[in-house]
């Protein structure tokens, strides 16, 4: 008895990190691209038809205040705090370590674009890419 609650012990967090390093899921460090300084923190989840999904838990970058509104953003999002806001939606699995056919909203222009996400560093980073056509935009995120 003891030997097996020792082993479950052992095997557990083991599991656990194979599956966090493996999964996007859970809080990720938002690195400005152009200025490589941390803007949020973005909670990936599963959502309810199963496609992955982000939103804003914290503002880091507090240049506009601690919780600024996206005055850029058209529609229900408009003037909408964006802490709280998702602003990644509907990625599917596609291959190893990736996601794809999502969107991705940036609250600093109220525009969205095809998103793709990929593991990397054995799934401690995360390369978020915001694409239009062919030109896409990479973030690298780091896991909390």
């Amino acid at each position: 008895m003891l030997q097996s609650l020792l082993l479950a012990a052992l095997v557990l967090p083991a599991t656990a990190l194979a599956q966090a390093q493996n999964s996007p899921i859970g809080r990720w460090k938002t690195i400005d691209d152009a200025t490589g300084k941390p803007k949020s923190l973005v909670e990936i989840y599963q959502a309810n038809d199963g496609t992955l999904a982000g939103r804003v838990v914290e503002i880091l970058d507090l240049k506009n205040g601690p919780n600024p509104l996206c005055t850029e953003c058209d529609g229900p999002n408009r003037d909408k705090p964006i802490r709280g806001m998702v602003i990644l939606w509907g990625l599917q699995p596609d291959g190893q370590l990736r996601w794809a056919r999502g969107r991705v909203l940036d609250p600093e222009n109220g525009k969205d674009y095809k998103a793709k996400l990929e593991l990397q560093g054995g799934g401690q980073r995360l390369a978020m890419s915001g694409c239009i056509y062919f030109l896409c935009r990479q973030q690298i995120w780091i896991r909390e």
